[in-house]
């Protein structure tokens, strides 16, 4: 049996003693906070495993776990977490993010030794995760989803060809310009595609957004008042020695954490997705090809293609999308982008304002709950929503 070198992150008098008292089991290095311990491992590589207090000063094990992942230190090494209480919550928490262990209350050296040496076995040197049999691929559509979606998109192509046909050539009549709309799009796993409605703006319209966003109807979330007219991030000024209390982003030259980052983005209004009430870029054609939702008709044909579904979360604009990639809102893209979807059938034609996120709430539910037969019934539920008399 070989001694185990280990980096422990803490200052629990118990564990120390435990460790320090069996050399033959463990050479520990110790430090006590982040920054020391992500100083300590990008120059010593050359540990076995990362043991972590839950509690620490400013952050607790989670979020140095996380910080170390996005950070890419270590992903081959077992992260152990530590806590002399019970701590149901953090442990369900911890078991989502996939750290390696969890213990609680007084920890057994010799166990903890044995389970350092299963975690090196079976982890996963290439990504840090525990060895799965199961053949990593990324997102499909299910087969049963998929075939409804060719066999639906196709048959209502044919049939609604015609009139297809019809409202292209008054487009065309309005104003000049293409008669239909092409942009890029994100969908499922982030996969950029190209995006197809007919047009219900005047030509130039994109260039138009920036003076209209006062009109915005969906509200930049309320900026927390300890923010308001400060210079630097408070949080990050209980610091010690500088550390961030978030990873690190570079804004204009300057490197910030990513809270103040995107505090400041929301002080100064903006907002992530953007919708107009009362758009005065929209044509006359426009403004009835929207209120019927015939301009979304051409989507039939990412559809057949296969870049979206029939039911699903919407696929944003690159400029919306590249400001969900945090952990709260990016399981939204691990479900299937679709035509029509959850939050369009619970508030799309409701009087009033909607919130970024009671949007986004409502995309990652649909991700993570999403089902044939749940797709029929939003698809019912769509079709008094196509009549709406709000302009929306």
């Amino acid at each position: 049996m070989s001694a185990h070198t280990i980096l422990y992150i803490g200052g629990n008098p118990g564990y120390i003693r435990q460790l320090s008292e069996n050399p033959e089991l463990f050479n520990f290095n110790m430090v006590e906070n982040s920054l020391a311990a992500i100083n300590f491992l990008k120059q010593n590589a050359a540990i076995d495993a990362i043991l972590c207090d839950l509690h620490l000063p400013g952050m607790n094990a989670l979020e140095i776990f996380k910080l170390l992942r996005s950070q890419q230190i270590c992903l081959n090494k077992p992260f152990i977490i530590l806590s002399e209480n019970p701590a149901k919550k953090f442990f369900s928490e911890a078991f989502k993010l996939r750290v390696n262990d969890f213990y609680e209350g007084n920890i057994s050296v010799e166990d903890l030794h044995f389970r350092i040496d299963i975690l090196i076995k079976y982890l996963d040197f290439d990504t840090g995760h525990q060895i799965d049999s199961t053949p990593k691929r990324e997102y499909s559509i299910p087969w049963n989803k998929r075939l409804f979606d060719i066999v639906v998109s196709f048959s209502a192509l044919t049939l609604i060809s015609p009139l297809l046909i019809i409202v292209m050539i008054a487009i065309r009549l309005e104003s000049k310009g293409k008669v239909y709309y092409t942009s890029k799009r994100v969908g499922t796993g982030y996969r950029i595609f190209d995006f197809y409605k007919l047009r219900s703006m005047r030509v130039g319209a994109d260039s138009a957004l920036q003076s209209l966003k006062h009109l915005n109807q969906y509200e930049a979330a309320e900026t927390p008042r300890e923010i308001v007219g400060a210079a630097k991030c408070p949080r990050c000024a209980l610091k010690p020695d500088g550390e961030l209390c978030s990873p690190a982003l570079y804004a204009e030259g300057e490197k910030v954490c990513e809270y103040w980052f995107y505090e400041q983005k929301k002080l100064k209004g903006s907002a992530t997705f953007i919708k107009i009430k009362d758009d005065p870029r929209v044509t006359n054609v426009g403004k009835f090809i929207r209120n019927t939702s015939i301009d979304e008709l051409p989507q039939l044909i990412n559809v057949l293609k296969g870049d979206m579904s029939i039911v699903g979360n919407r696929p944003l604009p690159l400029y919306e999308a590249e400001m969900l990639t945090s952990d709260d809102w990016s399981e939204r893209f691990m479900g299937p982008a679709g035509i029509t979807g959850l939050w369009q059938v619970e508030k799309r034609g409701k009087k009033g304002a909607m919130s970024e996120e009671e949007r986004k709430a409502l995309d990652n539910q649909y991700a993570r709950t999403y089902s044939f037969w749940g797709d029929i019934k939003l698809i019912l539920r769509t079709i008094p929503a196509l009549f709406q008399k709000e302009n929306v």
